[in-house]
């Protein structure tokens, strides 16, 4: 707040500088805010005493927690955890884009058949349709390929085909897709229509204009929510400890079994998830700050 006196009757003072006489020259005073101060007391000493019961207290292990933290084994699983993330959400955003299209499609047909995949992948858990292509073979013990109610020019055995890995990676990508598209299609939608009848009306194909003109401004409604995706299938993809894959959180589990080292263990995969979703997080702001350029 600025306190200044009041300018005498005859006019203002002669320069920035001078006041009138026998009147007090400007004084800035400072707003407070008690109220942060007092906040900032308040979660200062709650952090002091989280760490105080990390550090103190013997039951967290941390020499056993140093011990496994960089096992070969736990690696491993982290290599792996990390495989199925990209798995899932590259085949995900592109199965995803391809209904996003189909749903912005005038055609009825392709616009229904993508929004009821939508509509039942987005309903079922996503462990029931990993035990679902994990179980495949008690419903098709062998998979054909040929004309449909025609006749078949060479089949296969589910089991050979989809295997635990596939399997996974096939659900991750199928549930991942259908959040995937819902996704792409606000991004879509978010640029403005005139963008594309100015783009028609100078004759550039339909194609280029999605990739060139319509996808990169789409791309700054569609980074934030899809980096926020990437990273919680990181963490979902403990989901596939049903299937006995060594990713982290099953890799744990069985070292845990083993010896006892419950905590300790659940913190390795604590640090690990932590580690992970954390660098994910600092590549997701520098993406969205390059999608962000030139934006008012």
């Amino acid at each position: 707040m600025i306190l200044a006196a009041t300018p005498p009757a005859g006019g203002p003072p002669d320069g920035p500088g001078d006041t009138a006489a026998g009147e007090p020259p400007l004084k800035v005073v400072t707003t407070r805010h008690p109220g942060r101060w007092v906040a900032a007391l308040g979660v200062a000493v709650l952090l002091a005493m989280a760490v105080s019961a990390l550090v103190t207290n013997p039951a967290w292990e941390w020499e056993v927690v140093g011990e496994y933290l960089f096992a070969p084994s736990v690696l491993r699983s982290v290599v792996f955890t990390l495989e199925l993330t990209a798995l899932g959400i590259v085949f995900g955003f592109l199965l995803g884009t391809v209904l996003a299209l189909m749903r912005l499609s005038g055609n009825p047909l392709l616009n229904s058949v993508a929004w009821g995949y939508i509509a039942l992948f987005r309903s079922v858990p996503l462990i029931l349709q990993l035990l679902f292509w994990y179980n495949l073979a008690l419903l098709y013990p062998r998979l054909s390929f040929g004309v449909p109610f025609g006749p078949a020019f060479f089949d296969i055995g589910t089991m050979d085909l989809i295997g635990p890995v596939t399997a996974a990676a096939l659900g991750l990508a199928l549930h991942q897709a259908a959040y995937a598209a819902e996704i792409v299609r606000a991004g879509l939608l978010s640029v403005d229509h005139g963008q594309r009848e100015a783009a028609a009306a100078l004759g550039i194909p339909r194609t280029r204009q999605l990739f060139r003109i319509v996808l990169p401004q789409a791309m700054r409604s569609i980074v934030p929510t899809a980096g926020n995706e990437i990273i919680g299938l990181v963490k979902g993809t403990s989901v596939v400890y049903i299937m006995a894959l060594p990713e982290l959180f099953y890799q744990v589990q069985v070292i845990y079994n083993r010896n006892g080292r419950v905590i300790a263990l659940l913190l390795v995969a604590t640090i690990w998830y932590l580690v992970m979703t954390s660098v994910m997080s600092v590549a997701q702001h520098y993406v969205e700050r390059h999608y962000g350029r030139g934006r008012a």
